[in-house]
């Protein structure tokens, strides 16, 4: 009888172990690109300022600046400022990918939806947020899918940020990125009324 409770306690103790080491187990470039990206979205509220480089190019609508901060995984990163309604309005973008194959985009487009929907983001103001979207299957056909994620429960600082997953074909290559922006208004929004 004492050989089968302590039998019985080693395997409720080792199996306890190994749930809790499973739970905790992920993957290392899956929790970078998603630290990383918290701290870009806790950057936009500040029009992403702390992240601001040199200037790239200029032009007369929009400047694009070098991103100082490298994000996981990322080949590239830049912060554009425009200008809208007289006054200056940024956003961040990061290429992601860039292949000649469909399969593997797709692939980059769903882990990367994967990885962001439902992501937790705590601003420094103390509020946490939660980002959500639908998924879009990518088709090759189209040359272009998106799918765009916002705060599900936004503040005043954050209802306009919008999260979004892109994949495009140019050049002859698919080129998969990720932007954070502010939304300026749905297409069935009415415009300001000047008298």
């Amino acid at each position: 009888m004492k050989k089968t409770v302590k039998f019985l306690l080693l395997l409720f103790v080792t199996s306890t172990f190994a749930d809790l080491s499973i739970a905790q187990f992920r993957l290392p470039g899956a929790n970078a690109l998603a630290a990383d990206l918290r701290k870009v979205i806790r950057e936009y509220p500040h029009q992403f300022t702390n992240l601001r480089g040199d200037v790239i190019e200029e032009n007369p609508q929009s400047t694009s600046y070098d991103c100082t901060f490298k994000v996981s995984g990322a080949e590239t990163s830049s912060i554009i400022r425009y200008s809208a309604n007289n006054r200056k309005v940024y956003s961040w973008e990061a290429l992601m990918l860039t292949t000649d194959e469909f399969e593997k985009a797709k692939q980059k487009f769903q882990a990367l939806y994967r990885q962001f929907n439902q992501l937790g983001v705590k601003m420094d103001y103390g509020e946490t947020f939660y980002l959500g979207g639908k998924y879009v299957q990518p088709v090759e056909e189209k040359k272009f899918n998106i799918i765009t994620l916002q705060f599900e429960n936004p503040d005043r600082n954050t209802y306009k940020m919008r999260l979004e997953i892109s994949m495009q074909y140019e050049m002859l290559e698919w080129k998969v990125r990720v932007l954070i922006y502010e939304h300026q208004r749905d297409d069935d929004d009415q415009g300001d009324i000047v008298e």
